[in-house]
């Protein structure tokens, strides 16, 4: 056993449990701070009244500060990469104005057309790969031509050597 090491372990210790008078004295305690706090707003309130002219802006403002807690309240931090998400009405959308595109349906789009371009090229017949398969074509075309003309050629042989033996037959039985 490591030296320090005591038997056991953390669940063998006693624990302690939070009364239930404290936690009322505790939640009392937080509802007269707040209510403290809601009355010094009031008075600020009134003694500063606002301007017609002021916007959502200056309350959001306000509830941030309020929002803050530690030394947050203390440090004002100005972070250039942090954006305040602003909130547009959807009056000032631009609906109408032309979308950019990115850079992946930009080559998403160009490669349909090059695509597009090649298929029609190739049933012209102006591509490499196209003049190879009519060439190919051309070749298969010609033997199959050859095959036929032999074929027929041989058909009309064994007719012809068919038709001799039964002439001679027939010539044999007139005698």
């Amino acid at each position: 056993m490591p030296k320090g090491a005591k038997k056991g372990g953390h669940k063998g210790r006693m624990r302690t449990y939070t009364s239930p008078e404290e936690i009322d004295a505790q939640i009392k305690a937080e509802k007269e701070k707040s209510k403290v706090e809601d009355d010094e707003v009031e008075r600020d309130e009134q003694a500063e009244p606002k301007s017609p002219h002021s916007g959502s802006e200056e309350s959001d403002d306000e509830e941030y500060q309020q929002k803050r807690k530690g030394v947050e309240g203390l440090i004002d931090i100005e972070n250039p990469n942090r954006v305040a998400q602003k909130s547009k009405k959807v009056s000032q959308l631009e609906v109408e104005g032309p979308r950019q595109l990115t850079r992946r349906e930009r080559e998403e789009i160009e490669k349909q057309k090059a695509k597009e371009r090649y298929m029609k090229m190739h049933l012209a017949g102006k591509t490499e790969q196209a003049k190879a398969d009519l060439a190919r074509l051309a070749i298969i075309r010609k033997q199959r031509e050859e095959a036929a003309r032999k074929k027929e050629e041989e058909r009309k042989a064994k007719e012809a050597a068919a038709a001799i033996p039964r002439g001679m037959q027939s010539l044999s039985l007139n005698k």
